[in-house]
């Protein structure tokens, strides 16, 4: 993600901010990609905190209006946690919109979101046929980290989940094209395997033995739809720790330059050794706070070239190119 510069003085802002550092009050303007100081802010700034701009006085911003349904506020604690889940939406979809996805050049359909809160039975996620749905519960970091221990999951985040769910709902636009489905099956293999005996058979036996070998995740393992959805996100974690370190003015042998824009990157073999070679350095530093690692996955060559894939459709989906 990117730092950007402060329209109203000196200093920077980052992703998130709602005002700059002398309280002058701001918002994030998607299309132009930088910050204003100048209203009509989004009609949920007072609600939820969402920093982007709105197209007319009262009116959702591009992503907010994105979201038909939201969480009922009599739950306990779920407009913070709709609120935390909403920050990780606009990141995802601005970082997606380096690559023209949902973007006004975008010809195709946008994603709708439905944002639960939980009750005494858990919200499943998911999506289908443009609609994906997220438990904001998930925003606890309590409740985030004892299902994270339950599924023996190394690495599982609000970001994350947006990325792995909106991965399905790209999947979806992409298979209305009639060059990808061969291309996709020829990959990652036939979908139209039984999608819930092969989560069952997952849950109940596991991944293969040499699941590491052909997979990035075990979930990945569980079905080509999984398989697409994590490794999908995984290019977007890359790309965005790539984007990120380069954006706070870090230097690294690996960089091809010090304005390298991963996002612009045709080379995906390039883009994804230079990111895993970054991560695998905030690993290191992670470990010297006494934190987990920052990217705790190993990149085989199979899985390599899974990321280059999607790397080449998200890169030229958008615009149907």
């Amino acid at each position: 993600m990117r730092v950007f510069s402060n329209p109203v003085g000196s200093g920077s802002l980052w992703f998130d901010n709602l005002a700059t550092a002398d309280g002058t009050p701001v918002a994030y303007d998607p299309q132009a990609r930088a910050f204003l100081p100048t209203p009509p802010f989004c009609a949920n700034r007072e609600v939820i905190g969402c920093n982007w701009i709105a197209p007319e006085q009262g009116a959702f911003c591009q992503s907010c209006a994105m979201t038909a349904l939201a969480p009922d506020p009599e739950i306990p604690d779920a407009i913070p946690n709709w609120a935390q889940t909403e920050a990780a939406k606009r990141r995802v979809l601005d970082n997606l919109g380096r690559w023209h996805w949902f973007r006004p050049e975008d010809p195709g359909v946008r994603p709708l979101f439905h944002m639960l809160a939980e009750g005494p039975t858990p919200v499943p996620m998911g999506h289908v046929e443009g609609v994906v749905t997220i438990s904001v519960a998930e925003a606890d970091p309590v409740l985030r980290t004892t299902r994270r221990q339950a599924l023996k999951e190394p690495y599982r985040t609000m970001i994350g989940h947006m990325r792995h769910e909106i991965a399905h709902m790209l999947w979806w636009r992409l298979s209305l094209r009639g060059d990808f489905l061969d291309a996709f099956r020829a990959m990652f293999g036939d979908e139209r395997a039984d999608y819930p005996a092969a989560l069952q058979h997952h849950y109940d036996d596991g991944p293969p033995p040499d699941w590491e070998q052909r997979f990035l995740t075990t979930y990945a393992s569980a079905h080509p739809h999984e398989d697409w959805a994590e490794t999908t996100a995984h290019l977007l974690h890359l790309t965005d720790i790539a984007d990120s370190f380069v954006a706070a003015g870090l230097a690294s042998p690996q960089l091809p330059s010090p304005s390298w824009d991963p996002y612009a990157e045709p080379d995906a073999e390039r883009l994804i050794y230079v990111a895993a070679s970054l991560a695998v350095g905030i690993n290191n530093v992670n470990r010297s706070m006494g934190l987990s690692d920052l990217y705790p996955f190993v990149l085989s060559d199979v899985s390599r070239r899974k990321l280059a894939f999607v790397h080449d459709w998200l890169r030229r989906g958008a615009q149907g190119r």
